[in-house]
């Protein structure tokens, strides 16, 4: 089993688990970790989840390179088919989960490493931890849509620079140009995302998913569209407990306090 799975009341921890590799992604991994994502989704006792490796040195290297140049010697609808379509699904299913998924970087995040924490909503890393795109040394752009989230996040040339030189770029520098949320001393990484996770889940649920499918599908597009998203997302939450008991607590609270 390459993905382990473990439950703490409303929180699911996922754990990438090839430390021999680095906690390269193979095709198995990538499935096992969808279908975990799968199996979190359906359950509504969990509220959010965190995404890490197993050990303290990587939290994925990024794709397994035999397995990819396996598919690129199949030539370029196979490569599509089993990395590029593949690596899509993945971020995909991380970017728009209706629960929040907190990435906890414990080591280098390099290529699909990378790509998975743009994917997510939030990421934390320990002070040890490195970022990079390497795919363009092995002559490719990234497959697993970091050409796309990454200038999104960090801007076009900061975006850039990592994916045309491949550069590394530690922990601090990924939380000043927003790769991250914040740097914390590696024995705190897990405490830190358990702590954010607690912080998001006293909510309605209703509401996160709202606020999730709200920013996720509006950001990158105009305003008004966006806005429009938002009225929606709104609308939905109004007939749901989580505003009736929100709305009740706050009057309650200014009941007493008058």
């Amino acid at each position: 089993m390459t993905v382990h799975f473990e439950r703490d009341d409303h929180v699911v921890t996922l754990t990438i688990d090839r430390q021999h590799k680095l906690n390269a992604l193979d095709y198995p991994t990538i499935d096992a970790l969808l279908a975990e994502l799968d199996r979190v989704d359906s359950d509504d006792g969990v509220r959010a989840v965190i995404l890490t490796g197993a050990g303290r040195r990587a939290f994925s290297a990024g794709a397994d390179i035999p397995s990819l140049a396996d598919s690129i010697a199949g030539g370029p609808e196979r490569a599509l088919r089993e990395i590029v379509r593949r690596g899509h699904t993945l971020t995909r299913r991380i970017e728009e989960f209706p629960k929040p998924v907190i990435v906890a970087v414990n080591g280098l995040a390099y290529g699909g490493g990378c790509e998975i924490t743009e994917a997510a909503p939030l990421a934390i890393a320990a002070e040890h931890a490195t970022f990079a795109k390497p795919e363009i040394s092995l002559g490719f752009p990234p497959p697993f849509g970091g050409s796309q989230r990454l200038p999104r996040h960090v801007g076009r040339k900061r975006g850039l620079e990592m994916i045309l030189t491949g550069d590394r770029i530690p922990a601090a520098r990924a939380a000043e140009i927003g790769l991250v949320n914040t740097v914390v001393p590696a024995g705190q990484l897990l405490d830190a995302a358990r702590d954010l996770a607690a912080r998001i889940v006293r909510h309605a649920p209703t509401a996160v998913a709202a606020c999730l499918r709200a920013v996720t599908r509006g950001i990158n597009l105009p305003i008004d569209e966006g806005l429009a998203i938002e009225a929606a997302c709104f609308a939905a939450t109004v007939p749901t407990d989580g505003v009736r008991n929100g709305l009740r607590r706050f009057l309650d609270r200014s009941a007493v306090s008058g």
